[in-house]
């Protein structure tokens, strides 16, 4: 019997540099060998993930689009993103059919960077045939960045952190 800790027939390399299907060392990349693959990786990022300084200016100029609350109960009720419709990500298989239309963009949110929901999300999504993109930040990024919350009592704005968006009241996004 062959002990799991001491068997290498199926171990990784020792080294990474040893393996071909991982990125060399950046002082390895020739610039302009690389350049087309950054473009076509930075274009399909771009084509599934946005963020809420955009999401909440294609609400301000009326793009259609779905924003997806894809949390829990207890979460939607403790504040989401206001024009956030609540589909938890188990539900969705049983409720996107009949709640969302065919052809309109869904953007999808879950808590913060440190969950991937808004990704189960838009797979899921994606999965029945719909256009979806993650809101990347989540709820997290679109609280902290000053963005309109909603709960029980209402539509509320808290005050932008300086570490998340500018602070300044006629920036409404951070031009980036």
């Amino acid at each position: 019997m062959t002990s799991t800790l001491t068997d290498t027939s199926s171990a990784p390399p020792a080294h990474p540099a040893a393996t071909t299907d991982i990125a060399p060392p950046a002082t390895d990349i020739a610039p302009t060998a690389r350049a087309a693959e950054a473009v076509e990786f930075f274009r399909r990022r771009l084509r599934f993930e946005t963020d809420a300084s955009d999401v909440f200016a294609a609400q301000q100029s009326g793009e259609d689009f779905v924003l997806l609350d894809s949390r829990s109960a207890a979460a939607w009720a403790q504040g989401h993103a206001a024009g956030a419709i609540h589909m938890p990500t188990r539900e969705i298989a049983d409720r996107a059919g009949a709640e969302l239309r065919s052809g309109v963009p869904i953007v999808v949110y879950c808590w913060s960077p440190g969950c991937n929901g808004g990704v189960r999300a838009a797979l899921e999504l994606s999965l029945l045939g719909f256009e979806a993109k993650e809101m990347i930040g989540g709820f997290e990024y679109w609280a902290r960045e000053g963005y309109p919350v909603e709960d029980g009592s209402g539509i509320h704005r808290r005050a932008v952190d300086p570490l998340t968006g500018p602070l300044s009241a006629s920036a409404a996004s951070c031009a980036c």
